[in-house]
């Protein structure tokens, strides 16, 4: 519990999907740490990342303005993305309002300290590390793609994935969040170049291990060209698990709804199909699974759904919690 008696959830992740998932848990009465990773090197992000030698802000951009409690227009503005035809083009105004931030405090988690006041931010936002990293898959023909924008269009399978520079180092306060949690959650978000960047930051993976918190892993509602092309719910969390010193999940929450025809069309012209969640093997894994119809429409995409994946993770939580006070 925090000194408000809320009960604390850790959530690591990336991608589109993470902020998705906060708008809806910041309507509980939740102490919310976001851990988000740094492996960005496409976009606005890759060239503010290249230029200005700081940690890619795209995704810890997201999530701020997912928790943020300001007015409508100041998050638009926040998220506003320049189209323009010069050097503008392409960068949203919370990248570079976060750039010049970093280069006021010195830091870029400092930046985002500052800016979570600004924006007047629900819980705490935290990146895996306060450095740029860089993000290498070796693919099972044993070459090595660099680069996390690179990775899903290899045309390879990838085998493994890891970072560089070696002497990577996570924030004293991400260890203290795992260390505190009450319940951490996995995801969503592309397995590869979005969940395990966060894993293999050195001590975060072993802070999991150590962790007596529930852990739940949200599986993705469709597979991903590139990264899980083919992938039931159990070989994601497999390739989780081959990244791992242990097997730290607890819970699988996975969407048993049929995805509707014409959205699998649509996805299938990116080879991408509906996870399959294969119970009999994710139970030989010891996983509880969840399962529950979780996904809706947005702009022709498929997403979690926040309300109602948040409701389920909340139940979750209070079902441990009171577990806890009871023994």
């Amino acid at each position: 519990m925090s000194i408000y008696g809320q009960p604390r959830i850790v959530v690591i992740g990336g991608g589109t999907g993470l902020p998705v998932l906060l708008r809806g848990l910041k309507q509980y009465p939740v102490d919310i740490t976001a851990i988000v990773t740094v492996a960005d090197d496409g976009g606005s992000s890759g060239r503010l990342r290249e230029d200005l030698h700081i940690p890619p802000p795209g995704d810890i951009r997201n999530v701020l303005a997912s928790l943020s409690d300001v007015e409508p227009l100041v998050e638009e503005m926040f998220q506003h993305r320049f189209k323009t035809s010069n050097e503008l083009s392409g960068h949203s105004l919370g990248n570079l309002i976060l750039a010049a931030m970093t280069s006021i405090t010195g830091n870029f988690v400092h930046a985002i300290q500052e800016m979570s006041k600004i924006l007047n931010v629900h819980g705490k936002v935290l990146p895996a590390a306060n450095q740029s990293v860089v993000l290498h898959a070796e693919m099972e023909d044993g070459t090595i793609v660099s680069g996390e924008s690179k990775i899903p269009y290899s045309g390879k399978k990838i085998k493994k994935v890891f970072m560089t520079p070696e002497n990577i180092r996570p924030l004293p306060e991400t260890l203290q969040a795992i260390r505190q949690a009450d319940l951490i959650i996995i995801g969503p978000g592309s397995l590869y170049t979005s969940i395990l960047p966060n894993l293999l930051v050195p001590r975060i993976g072993d802070e999991l291990c150590r962790s007596h918190a529930k852990k739940v892993y949200i599986c993705n509602l469709m597979t991903q060209a590139g990264e899980t092309h083919g992938y039931t719910a159990s070989d994601h969390v497999k390739a989780i698990y081959d990244h791992m010193s242990c097997a730290f999940i607890n819970t699988i929450l996975v969407n048993n709804e049929e995805i509707p025809q014409d959205i699998q069309l649509r996805y299938n012209e990116e080879l991408a199909d509906p996870v399959q969640y294969d119970l009999p093997r994710l139970s030989e894994l010891g996983l509880e699974v969840v399962h529950a119809d979780i996904a809706f429409q947005e702009n022709g995409a498929l997403r979690h759904d926040p309300k109602k994946v948040a409701k389920i993770l909340y139940n979750l939580l209070l079902i441990e919690t009171k577990k806890r006070y009871e023994t």
